[in-house]
């Protein structure tokens, strides 16, 4: 495995014959990390496809899933959650509930301000494509071994926390 090459190598290999007095190790790790970011990105979105949601449909469905019973939250806390700002969660938030997979409703604990809560569709919608969108991303990795997998995850893991 370690003799297997790719673009970012050749690359890489450019860089040297070009500028040998560079260290290019990083951009072999984050050219790598990128393009299986993209390959990732595009696998799980034409999964979520089949359901007739894009990604960011699927982020707010399954923030709403995954935050548990009653798979509700304020616009506020989902928009945090998702890392988005407000408006750009109000555009989501329309589509989701003109297609009937969640519903607004007013916040009893404050008169001012609403709840977003999954419809029964959008539960069952967000279930079957985080289903969908999980097997696309084991797919990507099944020629891993299991050892092999769970130390990418790690050295990864490692990487974003010293970020």
């Amino acid at each position: 495995m370690g003799n297997v090459t790719d673009d970012i190598d050749r690359i890489l290999g450019q860089w040297a014959r070009e500028r040998p007095d560079l260290n290019t190790e990083a951009m072999g790790v984050f050219g790598r990390i990128y393009r299986l970011s993209r390959l990732a990105g595009d696998a799980t979105e034409r999964a979520y496809a089949r359901f007739g949601i894009a990604r960011a449909d699927f982020d707010v469905l399954a923030t709403l899933r995954r935050s548990g019973d009653p798979f509700q939250l304020s616009p506020g806390a989902l928009a945090a959650s998702m890392m988005l700002s407000t408006g750009g969660t109000t555009a989501r938030l329309d589509r989701l509930e003109k297609a009937g997979l969640v519903a607004r409703s007013p916040d009893p604990n404050d008169r001012r301000g609403i709840l977003v809560r999954l419809t029964s569709q959008g539960h069952a919608i967000a279930d079957e494509a985080v289903a969908a969108g999980l097997a696309e991303q084991q797919r990507l990795l099944a020629h891993l071994s299991p050892e092999k997998s769970a130390q990418l995850n790690a050295l990864l893991r490692d990487l974003l926390g010293g970020v």
